[in-house]
């Protein structure tokens, strides 16, 4: 054989040899590349009913942090005795100015927010380092349908998806590692209804839920659950009954429309489930809080009267095909916007002996409900705020006894609470270290008066009550009145004793959701620009932050390699921003997201100052006729964005310091729209040139009373300021006396 031949088998067999090992290479890094990839999403990936379930303190994996939703966390390395050293560690700046009400997700070290106009950011949770961010493009006109606001609270993380819904009504579903959009449904026909959506998404067993808003537009609520690898509806459950001539789409349907008269379907009926949805594990079972009618007002939409179910009801259903279950209704025969929407939390507790599965809530009424959650029976019904429609709940019927005045059949009637609520969206928080459900509370009441003739607006407000509350002339005096008697609390109720343990007072309404730790703490931001820690035993302040604007959106916490973190997200606006009237002295700074940690050492800047006022020039032919008509309509179609008597909270714009080129051509964006790709559509198919020519000499008029009072010498403010908070606790003290 040729010496050749053995070194060419050789070279063959060698080549072979690398080729083998080269190919064992590519294939080693490939599977490391696999890990890698596996690695970097399998937490998200593998978020799942039992996950969610089985939640760890480390991360913050669903709205409520579990499904019980009680937003407690294990977590103590923050506590009583050191919280005093916390400080900011990060901020995150948004695109916009608005109210924030969102709920953080955190799926180890990553975190995922939602904006205004529902954009959604994922975040590095140590270093707040933005990882993507996906725009919805909401069209900016369909502002005018969310009563409150262009807000969001929050999206559902569920095997590799970021789940958000829109303002639109979509419902969409995101790749968690790069944001990419994997479906999209629209999950409302907004033809036929202005349908909104402003709540979290739920997720369970393959599914997604979610409700929507819109009820003062004149809407009918609905339910509904949708697959979440695909977008596909599963099923749908109205919360109220529509036309009976149309036919009824179940058994449940034919059963709440012999609790309505009239035709109530005209009017859409309301019934809206815009924030809590919660699943319970334990009983496999769906709860639905939903909300107020529509109008609010009963005697229009349901003339003969009847309990109008489902509003403000608890309805359980069944998770996997939308079946009723059962029901509790917290106001029959709902007439003040008082809604069952608020927080839903699901607890294990000793009743008179027993373990019972309940539902704990404090919805709008005013009473801390018990209800067995087995079967929807009433437990227990306290006030837990200042209540004067109702005396008691009687425990033989379930049912509330109302005073004689309750319902304004006669003439106005000053209500409590008001329509805002004595709690609203604001999550609570239960700590069973203590005991307590920590509710963020209010005092307000309202004037409620359906004297003047209604006619419905389609895709405009319809309460069937005046909007407009009795004015002042007095810019002054008018803020003393909202100091007065628009407050907030955070109240430690004790759900066994059935009162409150504690109660810590706030400045304002429309102060933060909350979270309680096992380091005897508890969180909160407050609508005065503050975010705070206090005790959960006792309710002592230890220690505060300067936001720099209102802190609405609702705490978390969590840890990352060892060390634990707070994060909630600050921006005023929402429905307390935008309708408390409250004046703001500096322009407002971009909503924020904020992270603290032990030894946080970051700073915020100081929020721009205003440019200087000069009022624009009122009309010479102004009549007190007009103003007073302008009044009327800007209350009543106007108010709900830019502020009782034009005092906004400048999210959106204040109408009384408008560059003059906005008054030139009033008409232009009031009636024509001209300017509806900035969310201000126009008024033209409720309001005629002369209804406009009144709208603005009202702004005007109130412009010229902002000049003057700027232009006021001090000691003069001093002395009306003096003598206004006089009578302002003169009023409330005839009030309470009342």
């Amino acid at each position: 054989m040729p010496k050749t031949i053995p070194a060419l088998l050789s070279a063959l067999l060698l080549s072979s040899a690398c080729v083998t090992a080269f190919a064992a290479s590519d294939i080693a890094l490939e599977k490391k590349a696999l890990e890698k990839k596996a690695l970097e999403r399998n937490v998200a990936d593998r978020l799942n009913t039992q996950a969610l379930s089985e939640q760890d303190d480390n991360n913050w994996l669903a709205h409520g942090n579990t499904y019980y939703e009680q937003r407690y966390s294990g977590l103590d390395s923050i506590n009583d005795q050191n919280v005093n050293t916390l400080g900011l560690s990060w901020s995150f700046d948004t695109e916009y100015s608005r109210g924030l009400e969102g709920t953080p997700i955190v799926v180890d070290g990553v975190m995922f927010v939602t904006g205004n106009w529902n954009m959604v950011y994922a975040l590095d949770a140590v270093t707040g380092k933005l990882l993507w961010k996906y725009d919805p493009k909401v069209p900016r006109e369909w502002a005018k349908m969310a009563c409150c606001d262009v807000i969001n609270r929050g999206v559902a993380v569920y095997e590799g998806k970021v789940i958000t819904a829109t303002l639109d009504a979509r419902l969409i579903a995101l790749d968690a590692k790069d944001g990419h959009l994997l479906w999209e449904t629209q999950t409302a026909d907004l033809k036929e209804y202005p349908y909104s959506i402003t709540g979290a998404p739920r997720v369970y067993k393959d599914k997604v839920v979610i409700g929507n808003s819109g009820a003062e537009y004149g809407v009918r609520g609905f339910v509904s659950a949708f697959d979440v690898n695909t977008g596909k509806q599963v099923w749908r459950f109205y919360t109220v009954p529509g036309n009976p001539a149309e036919g009824f789409e179940s058994p449940a349907m034919e059963m709440a429309a012999k609790t309505w008269t009239g035709e109530w379907w005209k009017f859409g009926g309301g019934g809206t489930a815009w924030d809590s949805i919660v699943y319970d594990p334990d009983l496999d079972q769906l709860y639905i809080g939903v909300g107020n009618g529509s109008p609010w007002n009963q005697k229009i939409r349901s003339p003969g009267g009847g309990d109008n179910l489902f509003l403000s009801s608890i309805v359980a259903v069944n998770p996997d095909s939308g079946e009723y279950l059962w029901h509790y209704q917290e106001t029959p025969g709902e007439t003040w916007d008082f809604t069952a929407t608020q927080p839903i939390m699901l607890a294990d507790m000793q009743w008179q002996g027993k373990t019972r599965k309940v539902i704990w809530h404090a919805p709008k009424n005013g009473f801390f409900f018990i209800i067995d959650r087995e079967n929807g029976e009433l437990l227990s019904a306290e006030p837990f705020a200042k209540v004067n429609w109702a005396s008691h709940y009687d425990m033989e019927t379930g049912r509330p006894v109302e005073t004689e005045f309750a319902r304004y059949t006669e003439k106005p009637e000053l209500i409590l609470p008001g329509s805002f609520g004595a709690h609203n969206w604001h999550p609570m928080s239960y700590s069973p270290k203590t005991g307590y459900v920590y509710i963020p509370a209010m005092e307000t009441g309202f004037t409620y008066d359906d004297t003047a003739p209604f006619e419905h607006h389609k895709g405009h407000w319809n309460p069937g009550v005046a909007i407009g509350q009795a004015g002042v002339d007095s810019p002054i005096f008018l803020q003393l009145l909202v100091e007065k008697f628009l407050n907030g609390s955070l109240i430690a109720w004790d759900p066994v004793k059935q009162q409150a343990a504690w109660t810590l007072p706030h400045a304002k309404v429309g102060n933060s959701g909350v979270v309680s730790t096992a380091g005897n703490l508890v969180f909160q931001g407050t609508a005065t620009g503050k975010f705070e820690a206090y005790s959960a035993d006792k309710g002592e302040a230890l220690w505060s932050f300067d936001a720099k604007t209102a802190v609405m959106g609702s705490p978390v916490t969590f840890s990352v390699n060892g060390e634990q973190y707070v994060t909630v997200m600050a921006g005023r606006g929402g429905a307390f921003g935008l309708l408390t009237g409250e004046e703001v002295f500096t322009a407002p700074p971009p909503s924020r997201v904020l992270t603290f940690k032990l030894g946080g050492d970051k700073a915020l800047p100081e929020n721009p100052a205003l440019p200087p006022f000069k009022a624009p020039a009122p009309s010479p032919d102004t009549t007190e006729e007009d103003i007073a008509n302008g009044r009327t309509l800007y209350h009543q179609f106007c108010s709900v964005c830019h502020g009782p008597d034009v005092i906004s909270g400048r999210g959106i714009p204040d109408l009384r310091e408008l560059p003059p080129v906005f008054y030139e051509n009033f008409d232009g964006v009031v009636l024509e729209g001209m300017m509806s790709k900035a969310g201000m559509v126009g008024f033209s198919d409720v309001l005629d040139k002369a209804q406009a020519d009144d709208i603005k000499a009202y702004i005007l008029n109130e412009a010229a009373k902002k000049q003057a009072l700027e232009n006021t010498p001090k000691w003069w403010l001093n002395i009306q300021t003096w003598f206004y908070s006089l009578l302002t606790e003169l009023i409330g003290l005839l009030a309470k006396l009342a």
